[in-house]
């Protein structure tokens, strides 16, 4: 039976797991610790994409500073404005301001669209910028920002080296920069791809060691996308022989956010648009039925979201913001789920 306490080597063995009773079982248990920490209700986020400029060149990812075939933008002051102001409207508790890392976003301007929202709403803010310096983050922090994401992607040094090559010399990690954010007040959250070319199952089962070391506030897992404008989408990154590499699907994909559940059973773990594109008509609710408990539907204006290209065909309602409200509240009934009131902050729990 899968436990919070379970070694790196029972988190690989459930990793291979493909015996549908067996699997049965770890939903089961996932669900059942979701329930008892997190409950019954689906925190949702509003997602506000305000750039897809960066500065990185990060082998899998379609905003890379490379790619010439993406068209750029970056949201206004008062597009950001009312993308808060429409979050807050629906309810929703929280605002996710994500970009590539735009050194366009400086931290002075970014640290008064924040207090701004801050004035004008309720909403927690929750940030994903990138690997900023230490001032920025320290700014945003003291202008009212809440949390912050920053997806370390895989803790396995190699394949992190040729994923991910650095700006400038000597920068830290990602694993540290969340240690500095969680020191700087915030919630901090990380999480990693499920399936970048040469990703072993012995090194995703030490990533979800990690969620449970740092004791992670929110987690977000997905299976890697190819995107053709990227190395990694185009075979430049050669997978791991049959039997060593982890596959993309989103079967993995529950079994991870399962697995995440289950070592960290009090964290926020959203079921993400990648399960969602994957596995178009049910990801994002076997998601939640696997341990997630937190959707960010996007509020993005509707002209820019083709332009946030992280992965081509990604999961994009064209409905309007109340639609889309109305939409999720009926399906998360129809699971036996609610829609949460409030902020949705990390309640801590003796695990």
């Amino acid at each position: 039976m899968p436990g919070p306490e379970m070694s790196v080597c029972e988190i690989e063995r459930w990793l291979r797991e493909d015996d549908p009773q067996a699997l049965a079982t770890l939903w089961e248990v996932a669900d059942e610790l979701r329930r008892r920490y997190v409950g019954d209700e689906v925190h949702i986020r509003g997602l506000l994409e305000i750039s897809n400029n960066c500065a990185r060149s990060c082998a899998y990812c379609g905003l890379r500073a490379e790619n010439v075939n993406l068209p750029r933008y970056r949201l206004t002051w008062k597009e950001i404005l009312e993308g808060a102001a429409t979050t807050a409207a629906l309810g929703w508790g929280t605002i996710v301001m994500q970009a590539g890392e735009d050194y366009g976003i400086t931290r002075e301007w970014l640290a008064e669209v924040i207090a701004e929202i801050k004035r004008r709403t309720d909403l927690a803010v929750t940030l994903s910028m990138g690997e900023r310096p230490l001032e920025d983050l320290r700014a945003w922090r003291e202008a009212g920002a809440d949390r912050y994401l920053l997806r370390f992607e895989t803790s396995d040094p190699g394949l992190y080296a040729r994923i991910h090559p650095p700006l400038r010399e000597g920068e830290p990690n990602r694993l540290e920069q969340l240690e500095v954010l969680r020191e700087l007040g915030y919630e901090a959250g990380g999480g990693v791809m499920i399936g970048i070319p040469g990703q072993s199952y012995a090194s995703l089962a030490r990533d979800i060691a990690i969620f449970r070391a740092m004791d992670m506030d929110m987690i977000g897992v997905g299976p890697f996308i190819p995107n053709p404008d990227t190395p990694a989408g185009c075979g430049e990154l050669p997978p791991l022989p049959e039997g060593e590499q982890v596959p993309a699907t989103d079967r993995m994909g529950y079994k991870v956010v399962a697995l995440t559940r289950i070592v960290r059973p009090d964290a926020n773990i959203p079921a993400t648009t990648a399960l969602a594109t994957v596995n178009r008509r049910e990801g994002r609710w076997l998601g939640l039925q696997r341990g997630a408990n937190v959707i960010m539907p996007n509020v993005t204006p509707r002209r820019y979201r083709e332009m946030y290209r992280l992965y081509p065909g990604k999961a994009i309602p064209e409905e309007t913001a109340d639609a889309t409200a109305d939409r999720l509240a009926k399906q998360l009934g129809e699971i036996g789920r609610t829609v949460a009131a409030g902020r949705g902050d990390r309640r801590r729990m003796l695990c």
